[in-house]
């Protein structure tokens, strides 16, 4: 790696800002860009995971612990008990840890309700039917407007379609888990071509978050900063994105957005952990069960995706 910022884990604290608001700390992962989170009681000290990744190496086919460790160090340091570990959508450029913080903390895992159509879709695109299972792999599928308890506090479920059908946003007190809707406000918002995704969905999506309170702390899932901001940045409020937002700000036209969208994300390649990943996330991160010789294997679609004819 290289002594960029972005080429390093960055932790950083954005603590709580009075009653009913959350201490949060975002993770940065350098090899996806992906931001994971911890999300916590000030009073109670409970705590969520949200996103957390399995480090997998595309070039080996290897599976390694590195942030997951280091979240939970993170949580050791601060006497923290997680009481939920939470992911917003089956990611395409990361492995979700769920299954193993699951294991790891006693902690119940949930996802989105709308998972299970996301299932179906990859099922046929791996061919691989009666695999898929998220009622079986996760312990809750929390449908829009649930709530689930953090100590004191309590989490909102939003639905939030559009980068998958099934993306759903965490709402607690004056923080908002937006995952694969907003970028940060100098880089715009999210693509949304992958099978199951929707452009006119995504940008209402955004607006439905751009409707929160203008003090709600807005936290992205990604990354990657920009020619001129070498270092990595996750937060910024809804009024900052309203008022700065390359994309959406004040003022954007729905058509004129769908349009930029659209072009933009037909240059774009498949991410490169993609068919890996959700072949594992679908699972609720766990591998396939293993073969006769012990180990665990992948099966990969070709030419399923602009590849050669």
């Amino acid at each position: 790696m290289s002594d960029s910022p972005l080429d390093k884990p960055v932790i950083r604290h954005s603590p709580s800002t009075g009653p009913n608001s959350p201490d949060v700390w975002g993770i940065y992962e350098p090899e996806t860009g992906s931001i994971q989170y911890v999300c916590a009681d000030p009073g109670t000290r409970k705590a969520a995971l949200i996103d957390v990744a399995w480090d997998f190496d595309p070039k080996n086919y290897g599976l390694s612990t590195e942030s997951m460790d280091r979240i939970l160090d993170l949580v050791r340091e601060h006497g923290l008990e997680v009481v939920w570990v939470l992911d917003t959508h089956p990611h395409a450029d990361h492995v979700m840890a769920s299954a193993q913080l699951k294991d790891r903390t006693g902690a119940p895992n949930a996802i989105g309700a709308l998972v299970p159509r996301i299932a179906g879709i990859w099922a046929d695109l791996y061919n691989l039917h009666g695999v898929f299972d998220p009622a079986r792999d996760f312990d809750r599928l929390l449908k829009e407007g649930e709530r689930i308890e953090l100590g004191a506090l309590e989490i909102d479920v939003m639905l939030s379609p559009g980068h998958t059908l099934g993306s759903i946003t965490y709402r607690c007190g004056d923080a908002a888990f937006v995952h694969d809707t907003l970028m940060q406000p100098d880089v715009g918002t999210s693509r949304s071509d992958f099978p199951g995704g929707d452009t006119a969905e995504l940008w209402q999506s955004i607006q439905d978050i751009l409707a929160l309170p203008g003090e709600t702390r807005l936290f992205v899932g990604h990354d990657y900063g920009t020619q001129s901001r070498k270092e990595p940045r996750w937060e910024a409020s809804v009024q900052e994105h309203k008022a700065r937002n390359v994309h959406v700000k004040d003022g954007t036209r729905r058509e004129d957005w769908i349009a930029r969208r659209k072009e933009r994300d037909a240059t774009l390649p498949l991410p490169d952990r993609i068919l890996a990943a959700l072949q594992i996330n679908l699972r609720g991160g766990r591998l396939p069960q293993a073969e006769d010789d012990g180990n665990h294997y992948l099966k990969l679609p070709l030419n399923r995706f602009g590849g050669a004819q």
